[in-house]
C-alpha cells in the first residue's frame, strides 16, 4: 500500500437541492384549502322579498292624456303645459286640476340651465296640492317647450 492510500477518498459532498414544484403543490393545496374553508365559514342569510310587478301599459289614448308639464327655465319662470306662469299661479291650478281629474299626473321638467331651487319649490307646491302621480323628466329640452 502506498504513503497515500491511508488518505481516505474524498466524496465530493452533495449541495442542498430545494425542488420548487413540490413547494408550488404545496401551496396551491394550502390556498385551494384556505379559499374552501373561508367560504364554509360565510352563512349566506336571505329573506323574502316581494319585487313589484309591472302593470299593462295604460288604456289611456294619447290625445285623452291629461297630465300637466310643469317646466322650469333657467329665469325662474314656469311653464303650464307651455303656457308661461308665474310660481303664485301654480297652487291654484293644481288645485282645480285635482278637483277636475280623477287621478292628476304632472311631470316636472327643466331646461338645461333650471335652477335647483325653484324645481323644488315647484315640487313642493305639488306635493301640497296632495298629488301623487309626479313624474321628473330627465332630458333636457328647450324652454318653454
Amino acid at each position: 500500500m502506498a504513503a497515500g492510500s491511508n488518505q481516505r477518498l474524498e466524496t465530493p459532498k452533495k449541495k442542498a437541492r430545494i425542488e420548487i414544484i413540490p413547494l408550488i403543490d404545496v401551496i396551491f393545496f394550502l390556498l385551494a384549502t384556505f379559499v374552501l374553508f373561508t367560504l364554509s365559514l360565510d352563512k349566506i342569510q336571505s329573506m323574502d322579498l316581494n319585487l313589484p310587478v309591472a302593470a299593462p301599459p295604460s288604456s289611456i289614448p294619447p290625445d285623452k292624456d291629461e297630465t300637466v308639464t310643469l317646466q322650469v327655465s333657467d329665469l325662474g319662470n314656469c311653464y303650464w303645459n307651455r303656457e308661461l306662469i308665474t310660481i303664485s299661479e301654480i297652487a291654484p291650478r293644481l288645485q282645480n286640476l285635482k278637483r277636475q281629474v280623477a287621478v292628476p299626473r304632472v311631470m316636472l321638467a327643466g331646461d338645461d340651465k333650471a335652477k335647483f331651487g325653484v324645481t323644488v319649490q315647484v315640487l313642493d307646491e305639488v306635493r301640497k296640492a296632495g298629488i301623487e302621480q309626479v313624474s321628473i323628466e330627465t332630458v333636457e329640452r328647450p324652454t318653454g317647450r
